[in-house]
């Protein structure tokens, strides 16, 4: 049975607006050129590319359907990683490892007991004498980059011919106009990223379902599968807070800008009011309430990963609300400009109306803004919920997410000797996307900049 929860329905909702945006993107001559100076940037595409792995990792964490056996909402993602999903262990154990982290009580045949590291139950379970671990681990990883390698020759071939048809008379020409960088793709940049990605996919095929290649935590759940899961979260957070916000900074922004007066005073107050709050703490207020409303209502709510949902949708609405201000500030000195223009103007003087002149004047002309902001801010927004997590008041702690992984981390951090793949994990894809999403906001930045153009 599908189950299509709240989050589900807006993370595709999303989509379907990014789909109708190409649409018009292609019927636009200046924003197809705009774009086509994105898609020229090597480090703008290399960063666009690592993003739509975590895109396509996220969207498939977000289909979920009711498993007929024990009625447990699962994803398609649970689905194809099953057996990372019930590979538990007791506790922790360390990544690639065959035995566990900490030395339990072994009572021997004889009836003796003595400390000792237990073998682990999935971990290395292939494996009749852990000690052959370093080559099995090295016969496989040579295996997947065996197979990624062969795969990537496939698609470079493909990607050649494409080239060859469109460009180029043979293969040879095609190949040094790629190698030359005289395409308008960056095909090296692409192409090395793309050899990157599928050792590191073929890599976790081989590994993962036979070794906890991230290691455990501390109830024996698999860190590869958590940080995986987690990709959806900061997807979630990323893009349905900007659903929240973008109408509030539009909206009152253009007001603000283009009607003047007690309009503008009005709206001045109410976001120089917000902004006079420390964001933290009003965050925090607004989160504290929702979670003592869901308590009190958890009957109604539905089942544990409703509740779970519903919490992380408050936190979307709350971060919305409290992060608009900054881009209706923006939009509202862009407007104070475009009013004054030429044709805006004489759209006045020929009885245009005020929808009329800004849904056909403004609004269009404030697009590149509004596309800067909102990928500048993804950044933000998904470091925001590991800060928060971190406090105890962002998602449901049963929610998976880096800012959970970093929280549980804390007292890892402080055994001896230290758990620091729980920590590690976490911090490599986040650092990752971040570092992929403000790359990509620079080259788009770069581009859409009418005093860069």
């Amino acid at each position: 049975m599908w189950v299509i929860l709240w989050t589900d329905a807006l993370l595709y909702l999303l989509v379907g607006v990014a789909l109708l945006g190409v649409w018009q993107v292609r019927r636009s001559p200046h924003l197809l050129d705009n774009w086509r100076r994105v898609v020229r940037n090597p480090l703008g595409m290399v960063a666009a590319v690592v993003l739509g792995v975590y895109v396509i990792i996220g969207l498939a964490d977000s289909i979920h359907v009711r498993a007929a056996a024990d009625g447990q909402v699962v994803s398609l993602l649970d689905l194809l990683l099953t057996p990372l999903r019930e590979s538990t262990e007791t506790s922790y154990s360390a990544p690639f490892a065959t035995h566990g982290f900490t030395k339990v009580s072994v009572t021997h045949d004889d009836g003796t007991v003595s400390r000792a590291y237990p073998r682990l139950a999935h971990g290395g379970a292939h494996l009749e004498r852990p000690e052959e671990r370093g080559r099995d681990i090295l016969v496989r990883a040579l295996k997947a980059l065996g197979i990624a390698a062969l795969v990537w020759l496939a698609l470079a071939a493909t990607a050649a011919g494409r080239v060859a048809h469109r460009r180029a008379p043979g293969w040879r020409a095609a190949v040094g106009i790629m190698a030359g960088g005289r395409d308008v793709l960056p095909w090296r940049a692409l192409l090395a990223t793309l050899g990157v990605l599928l050792a590191l996919l073929f890599l976790a095929v081989e590994l993962a379902p036979r070794y906890h290649v991230l290691g455990t935590d501390k109830v024996g759940q698999d860190v590869f599968y958590q940080t995986l899961k987690s990709i959806r979260t900061g997807l979630v957070i990323g893009t349905l807070t900007t659903l929240v916000m973008l109408p509030f900074a539009i909206g009152l922004g253009v007001a603000a800008g283009y009607f003047g007066g007690l309009v503008d005073d009005v709206i001045q107050y109410v976001y120089t009011t917000l902004n006079s709050i420390p964001g933290v703490l009003l965050i925090a207020a607004a989160i504290l309430t929702v979670q003592i409303y869901l308590a009190n209502h958890a009957d109604a709510l539905g089942t544990l990963e409703d509740r779970a949902d519903l919490r992380l949708l408050a936190l979307c609405i709350i971060l919305g609300i409290t992060s608009w201000t900054g881009l209706c500030r923006l939009l509202r000195a862009e407007t104070l400009k475009l009013r004054e223009v030429e044709y805006v103007q004489a759209a006045l003087g020929f009885g245009v109306s005020h929808t009329g002149i800004i849904t056909r004047h403004v609004v269009p002309n404030l697009m590149h803004i509004v596309l800067i902001t909102v990928a500048l801010d993804f950044s933000g927004l998904v470091l925001a919920e590991a800060v928060l997590s971190y406090v105890n008041i962002g998602v449901d702690p049963t929610t998976n997410s880096w800012g959970n992984m970093i929280n549980s981390s804390r007292l890892e951090m402080a055994r001896e000797p230290v758990v620091w793949w729980n920590l590690a994990a976490a911090f490599v894809f986040m650092f990752t996307m971040v570092l992929a999403a403000n790359v990509f906001a620079d080259a788009v930045r770069d581009a859409f900049d009418p005093r860069r153009s």
